[in-house]
């Protein structure tokens, strides 16, 4: 396969220059191959907080002057990240501390007797969070056409045609990296007076997003897998149901007045926009941390970003595809389109020894395990060698990169699999 180089330079990050100490002794520089999990701080963002802090101040709560500001700060940053998800008029933005939590938001703000309908490919952050909801766990789909017509045949077969119904999914798996046909599954549930909400943790540090254009009702994502990793999160798209909503959290700012009753009780009001479930003192500076990413990626052009990254895959999946020991795990296929996120499996080589070995010995850090999506990953191992698994049971190796990731990185992983596999198979192992 050739491979061919793009002209987009990785973007400067935080720990570019970090060195790890090596088993053998001496130290190299850390290859940071574990975006997927958590991308480090874009430099831009770094920047960009160091100059607000000393300004910093508490949001809604004052007339002082580091007050207005860090308020202004935060409901700019809102616009930005509405800018960038290009949601429509009427949509919200709520603040969260991560994707899970932005789930578990609008879980929470399910209407009575709704329906849910999730794929068991889904992150746990995106499976588990409805469990007071009528949940129909919907089988791995084998291509992205599969995938509509398994949930256009759930939706139609629900008994409740007419009532509320939700579908969760992601915009890129967390595993395999593949991308998902979130247009064509949101035409579906809206044909069926279904809701989307797209979990896009994985889709929005790679790939432009827009709300308007995918046509989904709601949009979660987390700051640190984009390069913002301040604790902050976002749920953006439609209004009613949180409005609706009790507030996620009880407390000073979802309310806009409290007054005793003679029975001794309290009686609130509570607000009716985003504020209703941002209670407390926000994070001000994870929101600006993610609208500065937004910021970042959107003037280096995802065009340019998503071409590196096809490179990287690429360099990745022809160095090691003439190995028969490796096995990479996809839903989709080999040629299916994705973030750079790959996850495989090597013959002789339980996952975890695998990416302990990279690490103490090359200076990598990669993941090892079931990702937080135990059931599609048990699913793709399914007849994996048996020499692959650990005590634990079987588990897969994910390599994964973004925007930040040099070269130098992904051709050290490469030669590192590479020299472990023959160790693996080599006379006297």
């Amino acid at each position: 396969m050739s491979v061919v180089t793009p002209v987009c330079a990785p973007l400067p990050v935080l720990g570019r220059d970090v060195t790890v100490p090596l088993a053998s002794g001496g130290e190299t520089t850390y290859a940071a191959l574990d975006y997927a999990a958590s991308a480090p701080a874009l430099q831009r963002v770094w920047d960009d907080v160091a100059a607000y802090v000393p300004y910093y101040g508490s949001v809604h709560r004052g007339a002082g002057y580091l007050s207005r500001l860090s308020t202004d700060l935060f409901e700019k940053a809102r616009a930005t990240v509405a800018a960038f998800l290009d949601c429509r008029a009427d949509d919200q933005v709520v603040f969260t501390r991560s994707t899970t939590d932005s789930l578990n938001l609008l879980a929470a703000a399910l209407p009575a007797d709704c329906r849910v309908f999730v794929f068991e490919t889904e992150h746990h952050a995106a499976l588990l969070p409805w469990n007071s909801a009528r949940v129909t766990v919907l089988d791995a789909p084998r291509g992205p056409g599969e995938a509509v017509a398994t949930l256009e045949r759930a939706l139609a077969d629900r008994d409740d045609p007419h009532g509320p119904a939700l579908v969760c999914v992601t915009g890129a798996s967390n595993v395999t990296g593949e991308l998902w046909p979130v247009t064509e599954l949101a035409a579906a549930a809206h044909a069926h007076g279904a809701r989307i909400v797209l979990d896009a943790a994985q889709l929005a540090p790679h790939h432009p997003v827009s709300v308007r254009d995918l046509d989904v009702d709601w949009v979660a994502f987390s700051g640190h897998k984009l390069y913002a990793p301040f604790g902050s999160g976002v749920l953006a798209g439609r209004a009613d149901w949180l409005r609706e909503a009790e507030p996620y959290l009880a407390g000073g700012g979802a309310s806009r007045g409290v007054v005793r009753r003679a029975d001794g009780g309290v009686e609130v009001r509570w607000q009716e926009g985003a504020a209703r479930h941002e209670a407390g003192s926000p994070n001000v500076i994870g929101a600006y941390a993610i609208a500065s990413a937004c910021t970042a990626l959107t003037e280096a052009g995802f065009e340019a970003l998503v071409a590196r990254e096809r490179y990287l895959i690429e360099k990745v999946r022809a160095g090691l595809g003439d190995l028969p020991e490796v096995r990479f795990l996809s839903l989709f296929g080999d040629d299916a389109p994705r973030v750079g996120v790959l996850s495989l499996v090597v013959d002789g080589w339980p996952s975890a020894d695998l990416a302990t070995a990279l690490s103490a010995e090359y200076g990598i850090g990669v993941r090892a395990g079931l990702f937080c999506a135990h059931p599609l990953v048990r699913t793709l191992l399914d007849g994996a060698d048996a020499t692959c698994e650990s005590a634990e049971g079987p588990s897969a190796l994910r390599v994964s990169f973004g925007a930040g990731t040099p070269d130098e990185h992904v051709d050290r992983f490469v030669a590192a699999v590479r020299q472990l596999v023959s160790r693996a198979t080599s006379p006297g192992r």
